[in-house]
């Protein structure tokens, strides 16, 4: 962990300091936490409900927080495990199957005021979801956030090589998917 990184962690788990430290938090790893939700559950409005259930599990959990990691890895597996948990709730509660809520979703990104993307973005994302989940995970971190495999492996718990395979074999999938369509 950077200085920093301690620093701010010491005054989260310090109960005079950490809302003050909370703000920091926020402001420092809002956005960057967002996007990743946002490639996750496709919706502006989901992205936004899982970012405040993320930061609510941080600011209750901090303490619980070792340092064995960096903290924007946790926090990153925090909001993976948030987005998920979100998807398949929502896929529960219509009754449908996890593909069939995530294709819905990206059926909504067309009508979604927040979506700016053009039709090609659209075909990128019904690729990706073809994919299975951790290779969509692997697949948006890494295109989409540019995070290192060794950063991907911190927050996924996977050795860099399982990722280097599993980018390599959903960008060929994603190829063929788009070839195709």
């Amino acid at each position: 962990m950077s200085e920093t990184e301690t620093l701010l962690v010491q005054q989260l788990q310090s109960e005079s300091q950490k809302n003050a430290a909370f703000k920091t938090l926020i402001t420092l790893y809002k956005e960057r936490l967002y996007w990743h939700i946002r490639h996750i559950v496709k919706s502006h409005d989901d992205a936004d409900d899982v970012l405040q259930n993320t930061f609510i599990k941080v600011f209750k959990n901090i303490n619980k927080f070792k340092g064995d990691s960096q903290l924007y890895s946790w926090l990153y597996r925090i909001a993976t495990n948030e987005a998920l948990t979100h998807l398949k709730r929502n896929a529960k509660l219509k009754n449908i199957t996890n593909e069939d809520a995530q294709d819905l979703a990206i059926n909504n990104l067309q009508s979604d005021v927040y979506f700016e993307g053009e039709d090609i973005q659209i075909k990128l994302q019904k690729a990706i979801a073809t994919l299975p989940e951790k290779q969509q995970l692997v697949f948006n971190m890494k295109y989409f956030q540019d995070l290192k495999y060794s950063e991907l492996s911190e927050i996924l718990d996977t050795s860099e090589g399982a990722l280097k395979a599993s980018y390599h074999l959903a960008s060929k999938k994603i190829e063929a998917y788009l070839k195709a369509h």
